[in-house]
Order: structure tokens, then C-alpha cells, then sequence
């Protein structure tokens, strides 16, 4: 039995006096969920084609609207593992952009004249920063279409929004709006999703795409969740996440994680393997766990490869983890640890991110049970809480 399998098995009383009511079973549904979004995108699939088509993006490349993907927290992160994906599939400008930055500076980052299509991501769809933009959007440019991607039905982004034919709103099925503090099968579901939008126009191609991915998720999990175990026995104070395109959105997320479900015990940090060495390398020490999403793309992978030498020739770090998306024993010299489903992925990095990320969330799920906190609520001082509260919103 792997390590998450037996947390899941503890009897009901002992996980929800540790806080494991949720999060584990959160990040160990995800795979079968993935599918469950998909066909809920296929069920609304002429209405969003619809809609996207209302917005511009039946127009002449030329002419299709600049793409803001809109979200905070792990939600931004959302986007940007989208962006990419979404530029090169739509022809377009695409932007992930913070709700917050947007609440704060939203006349410098808005072009008078314009055609915009937002789309926001929001597990509650509750967050204070992403229902005020939202609405004050709505008042100053009534004319910008707004697709709102939550996992919980009652919230304000949707519930306020029903009856403006400028937003619509579309939320997962209830399984993945988390209860846990930290965001896992939420986020993966999000970018699920996004990846159908993806793929609105050849929707039958995207299939085949996820069929891979559940697969690969399925075998890795236990792999990761083995590793992720094996690696809390360990005393690390930092961790440093390194991606690279898409992939540098599963490192800020993985960072995340594991300093959420840590409550900053393990200091993280995320960067892109070229980025690395512009300063944030200074960071790096003996105690810090290093961890490296390879790149499948073989131009980028051999700039990662590189750095991870570097690291390992230096002794810059205590132990070096590398996630790949398949096996490859040339990259065990360059590794403590290299982790990869059992059946290798023969899918660009731009559909990666729900399957890469895994490892972090599991990375934080173990690294939270070494400090004795309680993952589903892992705040113990109440610096952080499932939905930011207490935000005052100013004009």
C-alpha cells in the first residue's frame, strides 16, 4: 500500500481528529474527476461555443479579442498554466492577469476601445478581490464578455451575474469544490476545463489528450505520493520549485502548496530554470529541497538539464527531485529522485500542469503531517483561511 493510500484508509474517527477528512481524498480523486469535468464541458459545449463566438472569437484572428485569464492565489496560477495553450489554439493575445492586480490598477491594465473577453477562475467564487473587479468591470465596460469558470454554484461571481447576458457562468460538479484550506483537485479541475476551452473547435482531439492524462495520473500518484513521503522523513527548511513555460505555473503552485499546508515552516520559492540564475540562486542551500519539472520539449529540457548539473556539481542543495513526463535513465545522474508515470506521456507540456502538479499537493500533504499540523485547516494561527476574508474594498 503506497503512503497516500494509507492515510486514506484510516478509520473516519482518527482523520478528522488529525484534519485528513478531506485533503487527501481531495488530491487522490483527482484523475477520475478530470473526466467528469470534461463531460460537463461537452453537456454546455454549443452554449460556450456560443458565447466565445458573441465575443469575437469567430472573427479573423485579427480582429478576435485580447483574452484575460483572471483569477487569485492558485486560481491566478490557473491561468497561467493555461495562457499558453490558449494563444496558440485561439490565435490570439492571452494574458494571465491577478484579480488583484486588476482591483488595483484595472484603468492602466484596460485599453479604452478594446474588445476584451475575461476569463475568471475561482474556486468559491466568493474571493472579495474577484467579485469587486467582476462587478466593477460590469459597470465601466458593459460591453467585455465575461466567462466565469467556479467550483461552487452559490457563489456572488455567478449567482449575482445570472441574469447579465454579457457573463456566463459555468460551475464544476460539487466533488471538486474542495473543503480543505488548500486548493488540490479545484485547481487540476480548473485547468481541465480550461483545456476544453482549449480545444472548443476540435473538441473530439482533446479527448484522446485526457485519456493519456487520467491514465498517467492513476500510476503516478502512488509513485509521487511514495516520494513525497519518503522526502518529509527529512528536515528541509526550503524548497525551491523550477518549471519552464507552462510548467513554471506548476512550480508557483506547488510552492504554494507547500508553504499553505506548511503554515510557512517550509520556505518556498518557484522559478523558471533560466530565471534561477539571476539572483534567486543565491537562496539555495543545504537545507532545500530542489525540485525540477522537466520539460519535454528537448530545447527547453536541455537548459534544465544544465542547471540541474550545476546544482548538483556545486552542492548547492540537499537532495534534487526531478518530475518528468516519462521515464528516461539518462536523467537519474542529474537527480536524487526522478519521478514519471508508469506509461510515459506523449503530450506537449501545456497539457501537464493537472498531472505535475500532484506531486507538490502531495509534497504538502506529507511535509504538513511532519510539522504536526492539520492539513484540511493547517493555519494554526489563523493567517490564512479557505477564502480570503476581512477585504476592504475601496473605489
Amino acid at each position: 500500500m503506497d503512503a497516500l493510500s494509507e492515510i486514506l484508509s484510516l478509520p473516519d474517527s482518527e482523520k478528522a481528529t488529525r484534519g485528513l477528512a478531506h485533503t487527501p481524498a481531495e488530491i487522490a480523486q483527482q484523475p477520475d474527476t478530470w473526466w467528469s469535468t470534461f463531460e460537463l464541458f461537452g453537456r454546455r459545449r454549443d452554449e460556450i461555443k456560443d458565447f466565445l463566438a458573441a465575443a469575437g472569437l469567430g472573427e479573423n484572428p485579427g480582429s478576435r479579442p485580447t483574452i484575460f485569464l483572471v483569477g487569485a492565489g492558485s486560481s491566478d496560477y490557473v491561468g497561467h498554466s493555461l495562457a499558453l495553450l490558449l494563444r496558440k489554439t485561439w490565435q490570439c493575445e492571452v494574458a494571465a492577469v491577478p484579480s488583484t492586480d486588476l482591483l488595483t490598477h484595472l484603468d492602466e491594465l484596460i485599453i479604452l476601445k478594446r474588445n476584451y473577453l475575461w476569463i475568471s477562475f475561482s474556486r468559491s467564487g466568493d474571493s472579495p478581490e474577484g467579485v469587486a473587479v467582476l462587478e466593477k468591470i460590469c459597470e465601466s465596460r458593459p460591453d467585455i464578455h465575461h466567462l466565469v469558470i467556479s467550483c461552487n454554484a452559490n457563489g456572488r461571481m455567478i449567482r449575482e451575474h445570472a441574469g447579465n447576458p454579457k457573463v456566463l457562468g459555468i460551475c464544476l460538479d460539487d466533488a471538486v469544490n474542495d473543503r480543505g484550506l488548500a486548493m488540490t483537485s479545484s485547481f487540476s479541475n480548473m485547468v481541465v476545463f480550461g483545456q476544453c476551452l482549449a480545444h472548443a473547435y476540435d473538441f473530439e482531439r482533446y479527448e484522446a489528450v485526457l485519456s493519456q492524462l487520467v491514465q498517467a495520473g492513476k500510476s503516478f500518484m502512488p509513485i509521487a505520493a511514495d516520494c513525497a513521503a519518503a522526502l518529509a522523513k527529512e528536515p528541509y527548511s526550503k524548497a525551491c520549485f523550477v518549471g519552464s513555460g507552462p510548467l513554471r505555473a506548476v512550480a508557483k503552485e506547488s510552492a504554494l502548496k507547500l508553504l499553505e499546508l506548511t503554515a510557512g515552516k517550509v520556505v518556498t520559492m518557484s522559478e523558471s530554470a533560466l530565471g534561477l540564475r539571476h539572483g534567486p540562486m543565491a537562496a539555495l542551500d543545504q537545507g532545500t529541497l530542489f525540485v525540477c519539472f522537466l520539460s519535454g520539449h528537448r530545447g527547453v529540457q536541455e537548459y534544465e538539464l544544465e542547471l540541474l548539473r550545476e546544482v548538483g556539481n556545486k552542492r548547492l542543495v540537499k537532495t534534487r527531485v526531478v518530475v518528468a513526463a516519462g521515464g528516461d535513465s539518462a536523467t537519474n545522474s542529474f537527480a536524487e529522485h526522478s519521478l514519471a508515470p508508469v506509461t510515459p506521456l506523449d503530450l506537449a507540456d501545456d497539457y501537464r500542469p493537472p498531472l505535475d502538479v500532484i506531486f507538490g499537493q502531495l509534497l504538502g500533504l506529507f511535509f504538513s503531517l511532519l510539522w504536526n499540523l492539520r492539513p484540511d485547516c493547517p493555519s494554526p494561527n489563523g493567517a490564512i483561511s479557505r477564502v480570503v476574508q476581512n477585504i476592504s474594498i475601496h473605489s
